[in-house]
């Protein structure tokens, strides 16, 4: 049969192959891996996957001499490497571990402390995008607010209850609300391929063991290059039998604790900026004027191993009070909050931030986090947030 007229049905990247095929040199070729790319998300074995997708105008074949056929090999399996970074969902006994590429991303965690959160998170580089304690003990790092997990979604008063600490928090001192649970209740949905799902649940109990409210994460986890990492969280939340108060505090609420060395302080409360991270809004405002301001996403960033990294938060415009405000501190919290009003800005009414979430009812919230390399600018954080809101509704 006369190879150019062979059918692409026929082109295969079998490693068992008895003729193989390499594209020549052809414009097409530079198109050639993200075409590759969208035919692997429809084949769930690569090196099953055949190319009879393509147009027949898309590749230029040839035979492959025996003395570079290694070649070809290396080159085909270059090519899916790059075209799918699979994400990879496997469920654990206390644990949901999902891994981009073979390595690990984070672990959704669901045993040992009063919350669910995710860690480690693992940014681009494998470097570790947050603080590590009070998982792992790792020298350097400050061991303050002990209910700062990684990554996670709480709120400080909910009913009157306080869901955002532990007892670690107060140490010897007895909080000062009734501390409540976010309790994992299942794993509702994992999904591995090009793109990662994991969808759970969880309960909010009081002391006395009533469900206050019940909420759903889903975590979705996107290809990206290596020089980042994208991934969306989303929550809904459903009040019980009876309405659910979410009360005006600075303490929640979709948040991160970022690396140490990230920070923009470093040593003692109080002290001046010494660190080497710097905070930037959407709006302009930089370093402690984000605190308590409304923005439509936030970027950290900072040195992690002498190189820079950024994460950046994007609030979706269909949550509650959009643009959102920041609890987003100096020493390294980094949190979304839609419930909080006069304890960020004392100028608005007392418990003007107060949300009530009706009996049976539900408030789904969305944020996108962009972990990358450089500074905001460098990682265009504005646009990426613009290309987001125009894609996910």
């Amino acid at each position: 049969m006369n190879p150019e007229r062979r059918r692409a049905s026929d082109f295969c990247f079998a490693i068992n192959a008895t003729f193989r095929f390499v594209p020549r040199p052809t414009p097409a070729v530079r198109n050639f891996a993200p075409t590759f790319r969208e035919t692997l998300k429809q084949n769930s074995n690569p090196f099953g996957c055949c190319l009879h997708r393509l147009p027949a105008s898309e590749y230029n074949l040839r035979p492959v001499s025996p003395l570079i056929r290694p070649v070809a090999l290396f080159i085909s399996l270059a090519l899916v490497s790059a075209a799918a970074a699979a994400v990879d969902v496997k469920a654990g006994k206390d644990r949901v571990t999902v891994e981009i590429g073979g390595k690990l991303f984070t672990d959704y965690c669901f045993t040992g402390a009063n919350n669910v959160y995710y860690w480690p998170v693992i940014g681009p580089g494998g470097v570790k995008m947050t603080r590590e304690w009070p998982m792992a003990d790792v020298p350097g790092e400050e061991h303050d607010h002990p209910h700062h997990r990684s990554m996670w979604f709480a709120h400080g008063l909910v009913n009157g209850m306080d869901f955002w600490s532990e007892p670690a928090t107060f140490a010897k001192r007895p909080p000062k609300v009734p501390l409540g649970k976010i309790e994992h209740e299942a794993v509702l949905e994992t999904k591995s391929g090009a793109e990662g799902i994991l969808k759970t649940s969880q309960k909010w109990t009081a002391p006395d063991g009533a469900v206050v409210l019940r909420s759903v994460q889903t975590l979705r986890v996107h290809d990206a290059p290596p020089t980042e990492r994208l991934f969306d969280f989303e929550i809904a939340l459903t009040a019980g039998d009876k309405d659910a108060v979410f009360g005006d505090t600075k303490e929640g609420t979709f948040a991160m604790r970022i690396a140490e060395s990230m920070r923009l302080r470093r040593g003692a409360k109080g002290a001046p900026p010494s660190g080497e991270g710097h905070i930037l809004n959407s709006e302009g405002l930089k370093d402690t004027k984000v605190w308590g301001a409304r923005a439509k996403w936030v970027d950290m960033s900072g040195p992690i191993d002498g190189k820079a990294y950024g994460i950046a938060i994007f609030d979706h415009p269909s949550n509650l009070r959009h643009p959102t405000r920041w609890h987003a501190r100096d020493y390294g919290l980094f949190g979304a909050n839609p419930f909080c009003e006069h304890d960020m800005d004392a100028t608005q009414p007392a418990n003007s931030g107060n949300y009530t979430l009706e009996a049976g009812h539900a408030l789904t919230l969305k944020y996108r986090v962009l972990l990358h390399e450089g500074d905001a600018d460098a990682a265009k954080v504005a646009q990426r947030y613009d290309e987001y809101v125009t894609t996910t509704k």
